[in-house]
C-alpha cells in the first residue's frame, strides 16, 4: 500500500492561539493580563465547556470578559494562561467547585456541555481552544498534591507547573501517548468492538497506551497482537490528535497484517472482524457503526477508504 496522507486536519488541532510560553513566568505581565477588560476566559465546569447554540445544533464557544470573568475568577478554582489570540490574552478557569455555575454568569450566556457531544459542529478553532482548556484544567484539578511526598502543590508559570510546598518537586501537565491503528490486509481492514462500549454496534480501530521503554512502532505491534492475535509488519504514521478525554495524545498509524486469523483478548474486545471497503462504506446496511466523526479513528478509516477508491 502506498503512503496515505492525512486528508485534512484532525479535530481539536489547528489552535488559533500563540501559546506565548515566554510570558508564563512574567508575573507582572500575567497580573496585568488578568485585569485587562478585553482578556478572554474559557470556563470549565466538571470537564464541560461553556457554549451557546447547542440546542439549535449551531454550537459556539463562549468566552467571558470583564464582570462575568471576574465572577468566575472569584470562585477560587484553578486557572491557567492558554496563550494569545492576536494581542488578546486567553485564560482557562475551572469552576467545578460550584454546584451550579450558571448563576455566576449573566443571563443567557449558554450552558456547560461535554465537548464530545457537539462533535463536528463546533467551529474548528473553538473546538481546539476548548479542548486545550479542558485538558489543562483536568490536570490542574487532579494534581493538587505531590506524587512524591504527598505535600500540597502550588501553581507556577501561570498554571503550567505545580511545585510541592514540602519537597519542592516540580510537576508538569500530563499527556498520555496512545497509539491507534488501522490494520489492513489487502482490501480488508480489522475493526474491533470494544468492551468499553457494550451497548453500541460500533466497530473501531484498535488502540492502546504506549508503555515505558517502547517505541511507537513497537507499541502498535504489541497492542494489535495482544488484542487480536494479529502480527503486523510495516507500520506507517498518519497523523496525531490531542484527545483531552481526559488526557491523551492519539498517534495514528496504518499497519500491514502478516496473518489473518483473529484471536481476541476478551478483556479488551467483544468481537473483531475483517471488513471490506464496501462493508465499511455501507456500514449501516451491514448492521454496525463507525467511530465518532471527531475521532482520529474515523479519519484513519475514511482516508484508507479514499485511498482504495483512487487506485
Amino acid at each position: 500500500m502506498s503512503v496515505i496522507l492525512a486528508s485534512r486536519p484532525n479535530a481539536y488541532t489547528g489552535s488559533p492561539l500563540d501559546r506565548a510560553a515566554a510570558k508564563r513566568d512574567d508575573d507582572d505581565w500575567i497580573a496585568a493580563a488578568l485585569g485587562q477588560p478585553d482578556t478572554l476566559f474559557a470556563p470549565v465546569w466538571r470537564s464541560r465547556n461553556l457554549m451557546r447554540g447547542v440546542a439549535e445544533g449551531r454550537p459556539e464557544a463562549v468566552f467571558l470578559t470583564e464582570a462575568a470573568a471576574e465572577a468566575v475568577r472569584m470562585s477560587g478554582g484553578p486557572w491557567a494562561f492558554l496563550g494569545l489570540q492576536g494581542e488578546t490574552p486567553v485564560f482557562a478557569v475551572d469552576v467545578s467547585a460550584a454546584e451550579d455555575p450558571l448563576p455566576m454568569l449573566p443571563p443567557q450566556m449558554g450552558e456547560f456541555t461535554d465537548l464530545r457531544a457537539v462533535a463536528g459542529l463546533l467551529p474548528p478553532h473553538d473546538a481546539s481552544v476548548l479542548a486545550h482548556a479542558r485538558g489543562l484544567m483536568h490536570w490542574r484539578t487532579r494534581h493538587r498534591f505531590c506524587g512524591v511526598c504527598g505535600g500540597v502543590c502550588e501553581p507556577r508559570s501561570a498554571g503550567h507547573i505545580v511545585v510541592c510546598t514540602a519537597c519542592n518537586a516540580q510537576h508538569f501537565p500530563r499527556t498520555d501517548p496512545a497509539v491507534i491503528m488501522l490494520v489492513h490486509a489487502g482490501d480488508r481492514a480489522l475493526l474491533g468492538h470494544s468492551q468499553r462500549f457494550p451497548n453500541t454496534t460500533m466497530y473501531s480501530t484498535l488502540a492502546g497506551f504506549v508503555e515505558p521503554g517502547e517505541s511507537l512502532e513497537e507499541a502498535v505491534a504489541r497492542e494489535v497482537f495482544e488484542e487480536s492475535g494479529i502480527r503486523v509488519g510495516r507500520v506507517q504514521y498518519h497523523s496525531s490528535q490531542p484527545w483531552p478525554f481526559p488526557a491523551s495524545i492519539m498517534l495514528g498509524f496504518y499497519a500491514r497484517a502478516l496473518n489473518e486469523e483473529i484471536v481476541i483478548d476478551p478483556n479488551e474486545l467483544r468481537d473483531a472482524r475483517w471488513f471490506s471497503r464496501d462493508e465499511m462504506r455501507n456500514h449501516e446496511q451491514h448492521g454496525f457503526n463507525l467511530p465518532r466523526p471527531d475521532s482520529i479513528a474515523r479519519r484513519l478509516i475514511e482516508d484508507w477508504l479514499a485511498a482504495g477508491s483512487s487506485r
